[in-house]
């Protein structure tokens, strides 16, 4: 199931869970991952069999081809990295697409790995579509391991019986086995869960520093979020419908009490806005 390279002695490691798979609005947590490692991934610390994990079918190689002539075949791969860091924590990445298969068996052999290298914390990142305004801070849910976890951050939370990522799967067996958990959400905006949304990146980053110690450099991802309000706020405000309509959201995010009476319709939001953003799409 699992390669392992090496066993570093660590300081007060975390692991970083980043897989492709269920649930990234906007590519929050795709962008998230990326400013981690940035162009560097790392030390590769373990490496999973993905013939075993993987239908290639839906995820297939990518062939390079030169001049018509075959040179390489790139296999979609599942991989643990140690990161370069200088805080009092060692940051651990487990990244690459979410398995179809043996997700038990992919959850027991991670969990061996946090054994052996002694994970003090394992963090997940996603992002999902919910009715909150641009114009507003990016607000984070948790899918905690304990209750002691919904209360390190000012998370949102919730009730509720949801479809499960194998990234949900690992968080229950790590807090089972005594490892604290918790998978970190970014809500994005509904009527841009299809674009790409620098902010909840952002956010992702800030919650999971609060949470570990370690700090993150904001790098290009500071700047791509600042002209991307600055674009949806132009691209709103010519038209006094959305305007309206983005004021019904504001209101909505300031008093999670009463969200259900001032909310518009989420659908026809969503439908109207996107289609406008998207008409008046420069790029």
């Amino acid at each position: 199931m699992v390669e392992v390279f090496e066993t570093p002695v660590l300081l007060e490691p975390v692991l970083v869970l980043a897989m492709d798979g269920w649930i990234d609005a906007a590519g929050a947590a795709r962008d998230a991952r990326l400013q981690l490692v940035g162009g560097d991934p790392g030390r590769r610390i373990a490496r999973f069999d993905t013939d075993r994990l993987l239908d290639h079918r839906a995820r297939r190689p990518t062939l390079q081809l030169v001049d018509g002539v075959s040179r390489r075949i790139q296999w979609p791969s599942i991989e643990l990295f140690l990161l370069e860091s200088t805080s009092d924590s060692d940051l651990l990445v487990l990244h690459g697409p979410e398995p179809d298969h043996e997700w038990r068996a992919f959850s027991d052999a991670v969990l061996e790995l946090c054994h052996s290298l002694d994970v003090q914390m394992v963090v997940g990142l996603g992002a999902y579509p919910a009715a909150v305004p641009h114009t507003r801070p990016t607000r984070l849910s948790c899918t905690a391991g304990s209750p002691e976890m919904t209360h390190r951050l000012d998370f949102v939370t919730a009730t509720l019986e949801v479809p499960a990522g194998v990234q949900a799967v690992i968080e229950m067996a790590a807090s089972g086995a005594g490892i604290p958990s918790i998978g970190l959400w970014a809500q994005v905006p509904h009527y841009l869960a299809a674009s790409s949304y620098p902010p909840a990146a952002l956010a992702l980053l800030k919650g999971l520093g609060e949470l570990t110690g370690v700090s993150f450099g904001d790098g290009p991802l500071a700047e791509s979020a600042l002209a991307t309000l600055a674009r949806l706020d132009d691209l709103v405000t010519r038209n006094p419908e959305h305007v309206t309509m983005l004021e019904k959201l504001e209101s909505a995010y300031d008093d999670l009490h009463d969200m259900r009476g001032q909310l518009p319709d989420g659908e026809q939001l969503a439908a109207e806005l996107e289609q406008y953003l998207r008409s008046h799409d420069d790029s």
